[in-house]
């Protein structure tokens, strides 16, 4: 049946993370959730690949969802430990790891660092971040990207607004979404990710070179851009090339006319996406699926 188990996996003392696992019999997939998001927006994407027999769990971050929050571990090196330790609890020897957006970037820090348990990178509309390169100084970063308070707000009118922003989201993505909020007993909400927290991710992801880090990774990658048909989206071609260009396998495969969170948009065509590439990167390898 395609329902996931609902775990908790310690990853450093006194800090668990919750996992949501389908299993399967090929080659396992770590999904990663991008900033101030949550697990449960793979699902889609997760539910397809399990059709494709792979065993998928996805996790919420530190701070993020149901999982521990913690004052401190905010850094990209503490965030990809937590996730080796995922693989080790799941006793995966390796794994293609997907990231979104943040989890994009982080998921391409831990196979570099830890090439062994990492079969295969995939970033979906992220992976090749580079916020320097548009903001030089973090003041104008932080000032940018701040995250909007959502705190006092009713959930049915952040749901509304959800819906209308929206409207090719299936209701099983809205619903995803909104569990990046906690919902109060007066029915309003606050994000899971504290605004201090969600800084400091933030300021990490800022500090973070893909590109440069891109060419310590031994693994295939897929880079899964969403082309929005704006300016930002041109920009985000020079960021794509400059990954390209920088690593050792990188593929891409565009997403036209597709928001940010192609994993919630397009989870079907997505997962059939991630599904061919692993099969294409380990026939290539010699045909040895990972475990």
């Amino acid at each position: 049946m395609n329902v996931p188990v609902t775990e908790c996996i310690a990853v450093a003392p006194g800090v668990e993370l919750q996992a949501r696992t389908w299993g399967g019999d090929e080659m396992p997939f770590l999904l990663v959730h991008g900033l101030a998001s949550n697990a449960r927006t793979w699902d889609g994407v997760a539910g397809r690949l399990y059709e494709h027999g792979h065993p998928v769990t996805s996790v919420d971050l530190r701070g993020h969802g149901m999982s521990a929050k913690p004052d401190d571990g905010y850094d990209f090196a503490t965030l990809a430990n937590d996730l080796l330790a995922v693989l080790d609890d799941l006793r995966w020897a390796n794994a293609v790891v997907a990231g979104q957006s943040t989890g994009g970037n982080l998921a391409i820090e831990l196979a570099s660092r830890a090439p062994t348990r990492v079969a295969g990178v995939a970033g979906v509309d992220g992976g090749f971040i580079e916020l320097r390169h548009r903001w030089p100084r973090w003041e104008d970063c932080e000032r940018a990207l701040a995250p909007p308070v959502l705190d006092g707000m009713p959930r049915s009118r952040v749901a509304a607004a959800m819906r209308v922003a929206h409207r090719d989201w299936s209701a099983e993505g809205i619903e995803a979404t909104l569990a990046n909020l906690e919902v109060l007993a007066d029915g309003t909400v606050r994000p899971w990710l504290t605004r201090p927290r969600h800084l400091r991710i933030l300021r990490a992801l800022w500090e973070h070179s893909p590109a440069e880090v891109m060419a310590t990774v031994a693994a295939p990658v897929l880079l899964v851009p969403a082309d929005s048909g704006d300016d930002w989206s041109r920009a985000k071609r020079v960021e794509v090339d400059r990954a390209v260009a920088s690593g050792r396998d990188v593929r891409v495969h565009w997403f036209s006319q597709a928001d940010h969170d192609v994993h919630v948009q397009h989870p079907v065509e997505l997962a059939d996406v991630l599904h061919e590439w692993a099969v294409r990167s380990a026939s290539a390898a010699g045909g040895t699926a990972p475990s």
